[in-house]
């Protein structure tokens, strides 16, 4: 690995928002996919998918509020995971030679 691009001013910065991203990872609470949504007045369902077949569960009050808070939760995650992805792709494709690219290639016309 090229350690030049990593000691760039460019390299630093990218990667102190990745070690701010991964200690973000250590306040996330419990996680959960899916949804909560409104099923009657006062009556709250979450839904999600298991081996591609959905799942309806009743909630109660309580519960509805701990699934809101560990689905906003999940969803941190992988908002976080996307960026961490980036950086990551744009540090390691910046800190090695890559391969070279093959030349053009030239389109002859045909004669008509």
């Amino acid at each position: 690995m090229n350690k030049d691009f990593l000691q760039s001013a460019a390299g630093r910065k990218l990667g102190q928002r990745y070690l701010a991203l991964k200690e973000s990872l250590v306040d996330l609470g419990w996680l959960i996919h899916g949804s909560v949504t409104p099923n009657h007045p006062g009556h709250w369902r979450w839904t999600t998918k298991v081996k591609s077949k959905t799942v309806t569960l009743a909630l109660s009050q309580e519960q509805t509020l701990l699934f809101q808070e560990a689905i906003a939760n999940h969803r941190n995650l992988e908002s976080i995971l996307r960026q961490m992805r980036a950086i990551s792709q744009e540090v390691l494709l910046k800190s090695a030679p890559g391969t070279r690219k093959r030349p053009a290639r030239k389109i002859i016309p045909k004669p008509a």
